[in-house]
């Protein structure tokens, strides 16, 4: 008996105990929940962001199309290249500065206009009757648009590349990333921070428009202070205060909206406007503030120096006329040809070697990082345009930059083999390489320098670069932005590095914060977070993510309809057998090798596509959840997949076309569109074909064509959304 109770007693567990063994399990498994999350939101940010590059190479590609085309052609079927130089180049502009003055002022504004009345030089109340407005959704009447961006361009003109301040004549100065077109996050900058003024001095440093669809208030409300507090209000450019990204984020269309009379005119201004903005900013002769970053090439003292204006757009590629590049070609092939025929000889081969002891040079340069280093290859590139709409990889596109230095022409001389250095670029090309690096750079972990082959312009800059240029000018801290943060901003490069971003839910609501960051005399960072919402502040962690999750998602579905022709014939060449199944690993692989997204596939994989029984991918399930919207009769399933791949290409085109934005063209119109577009992906599509779709979506049959609906036909359509809308 006495052994039985004594057993009881061991095996009796302290309450105490219990509810810690209790509270363990708790935390274990809430930490599994947090983790999980975590991998959910991080996924979620990398689809977004790689999505979002993937765009801008799009860009850069369809700009070096356009760019090679107006250099090269006079004609083209007919038409010449007036149908894109007028937004592509620069317009000279046939008025004084009096006469367009004076015109300005003679625009008349309506009586029933009532909204707010400019008057210039500005006033306190001038910038505060725009702030009403705008909070009311109230438009600025254009000619005081139009006046405020002459006056903007006039004060522009006298302002160096490089601002330097000092934070002693303030006690702080404050620092804004990104906007691009959200007015409610400088709203609620402005509510939290202060007005600009001569005590609370300002720094936005560039990507003002895009995107959001308030960038004309945000450029009116900008430039309005920086007129009025010129010495305590300082914009820097962006690489999206540039006329050709406009075409493709937004800018342009939202202008030619809001102001059908005078949206026009104001686009040209605005080419010299933004062309006209400084490049950088310096505090205490200690704090470098520029949009992007910098590369291994970066000289502060070169870039003070650059003629800023006349980089109109860092996408416009210098002239590079078919002619050259076959000058090139020939002198490569002769000199690859003549090496050949010395191997050939005996006698020759002989002469060489010796010859070559005593003339031959070899002159090699170091590698550099310049946003250029990637366009040696790809200036062929520029010359002829994608060869097949099913190309099965993402090729890099053209780079906004120079020939690479590294490039080295091998030439005969008598009877060696000479390695020559190319020539120095010209100044203008050094400027644009100056002004494209500080515009699209990013920072990366590792040192040295290389191409940002991810965005297609620019480069990646280790912590070495940054400490390398810190030092040589006596720096101690770089701001950038360029770059969407989950909380705002990052530090990186052993704090030299400060990234701000100030346009919160940048992706979806909910997806990050926006942040400004303050600094005073001991120039220490001081950062601000916030987030506009009307709708999160009441969702848990787990609903917000959920909700830029399914975004992404869908996102990421869309990109994989676009591509459908290429990653099913991808899947089926490792699909021998016609299972309709392969590996995971065949099937992230296949999917990596057409988007080229750098994402965790194997991840996503359960997001995207189901297994089967056997434990292999049913491949063909990446596209149940989406289908094409309704089709247009001439097009082939085929056609149809390229052009919602290329949706958005073709819309700039169109919109380039379409010369009074009024969203109308003619038949002849759409023909030159298609055979721009053609030309562009290389595409072959007949003419019967573009006329039999021209008269299908010509519906009131009066000869013009509205391309908004015909855009529309090539959308995709989630089986899920429209099951959601259903049984709401």
């Amino acid at each position: 008996m006495g052994c039985g109770t004594s057993i009881a007693v061991e095996n009796q567990t302290h309450p105490s105990e219990t509810a810690i063994k209790a509270a363990i399990l708790i935390q274990r498994w809430y930490r599994r929940y947090v983790a999980r999350l975590e991998m959910r939101r991080r996924y979620t940010w990398n689809i977004f962001q790689s999505i979002e590059y993937a765009g801008e190479q799009d860009q850069l590609q369809l700009s070096s199309f356009f760019s090679f085309m107006l250099d090269n052609f006079t004609h083209m079927n007919g038409n010449g290249p007036d149908l894109i130089s007028h937004l592509l180049d620069s317009v000279v502009d046939p008025l004084t500065e009096e006469v367009r003055q004076l015109k300005y002022e003679q625009i008349v504004v309506p009586e029933s206009y009532c909204g707010p009345r400019l008057s210039f030089p500005l006033s306190v109340t001038d910038t505060n009757a725009l702030l009403s407005a705008f909070k009311e959704e109230q438009t600025l009447h254009g000619k005081y648009v139009l006046q405020l961006l002459y006056e903007t361009k006039k004060f522009l003109k006298q302002m160096p590349n490089i601002i330097y301040l000092s934070t002693s004549y303030a006690k702080e100065i404050t620092i804004c990333g990104d906007l691009h077109g959200r007015l409610d996050d400088l709203l609620l900058i402005f509510y939290k921070n202060g007005l600009p003024s001569a005590e609370n001095p300002y720094i936005f440093n560039g990507d003002f428009v895009d995107r959001g669809k308030k960038s004309t208030e945000i450029i009116i409300i900008l430039f309005a202070f920086l007129l009025l507090y010129p010495d305590h209000m300082h914009l820097n450019r962006g690489n999206h205060e540039d006329h050709i990204m406009n075409l493709r984020y937004g800018f342009t269309r939202e202008v030619m909206q809001k102001y059908k009379t005078h949206g026009r005119e104001m686009l040209q201004l605005l080419q010299d406007v933004f062309s006209l903005l400084p490049l950088a900013t310096v505090i205490d002769n200690k704090v470098l503030i520029v949009h992007g970053g910098i590369s291994d090439k970066i000289d502060l003292d070169f870039l003070s120096t650059v003629e800023r204006h006349k980089v109109k757009s860092a996408l416009r590629l210098p002239k590079r006329s078919v002619d050259h590049l076959n000058v090139h070609a020939n002198v490569r092939s002769s000199s690859r040809q003549s090496g050949r025929s010395r191997l050939d000889s005996p006698c020759s081969s002989g002469r060489t070697s010796r010859a070559s002891r005593r003339r031959k040079k070899h002159i090699t340069k170091q590698g550099s990082c310049s946003s250029s280093s990637s366009s040696s290859s790809s200036s062929s590139s520029v010359c002829s345009p994608r060869v097949s709409s099913r190309n099965t990889s993402r090729r890099p596109p053209p780079s906004p930059s120079l020939p690479s230095p590294t490039d080295v022409l091998q030439v005969p001389f008598l009877d060696s083999f000479v390695s020559l250095e190319p020539p120095e670029p010209p100044r203008d090309e050094l400027e644009r390489q100056q002004v494209v690096d500080i515009l699209w750079s990013d920072p990366k972990n590792q040192s040295g320098c290389s191409p940002n082959s991810f965005r297609g312009g620019g480069c990646y800059f280790g912590p070495d670069v940054t400490q390398a240029l810190l030092q040589k000018h006596g720096l101690c801290l770089l701001i950038r932005s360029h770059e969407c943060k989950q909380e705002g901003y990052e530090l990186c490069h052993n704090g030299q590095v400060i990234t701000i971003f100030s346009a919160s839910n940048y992706y979806e609501e909910g997806s990050n914060r926006g942040a400004y960051v303050k600094l005073g005399p001991e120039l220490v960072p001081r950062f601000f977070q916030y987030q506009v919402s009307r709708s999160t502040r009441k969702l848990t962690l787990h609903q917000r993510v959920c909700v830029a999750e399914g975004s992404a998602l869908r996102a990421l579905k869309e990109k994989l309809y676009g591509h459908r022709s290429d990653l099913m014939a991808a899947f089926q060449q490792y699909d021998i057998d016609n299972t309709g199944r392969i590996s995971t690993s065949e099937w992230t692989q296949v999917v990596e090798s057409v988007l080229r997204l750098d994402l965790p596939w194997r991840t996503l994989r359960p997001r995207l596509a189901r297994l089967g029984a056997d434990g292999n991918v049913e491949y063909e399930s990446c596209f149940e959840d989406i289908s094409p919207g309704e089709p247009i009769p001439p097009v082939t399933p085929n056609l149809a997949e390229t052009l919602y791949r290329y949706r958005t290409d073709l819309e700039i085109i169109f919109n380039i076309i379409d010369k009074d934005h009024s969203g109308q063209i003619s038949i002849e119109e759409f023909r030159q569109t298609w055979k721009l577009f053609s030309s562009h992906l290389g595409v072959a599509v007949n003419d019967q074909t573009i006329d039999d779709m021209a008269r299908s979506i010509d519906f009131n049959k009066d000869g013009s064509i509205d391309f908004n609906e015909f855009l529309e036909a090539f959308r995709v359509v989630h089986k899920l959304d429209v099951k959601e809308q259903q049984q709401g």
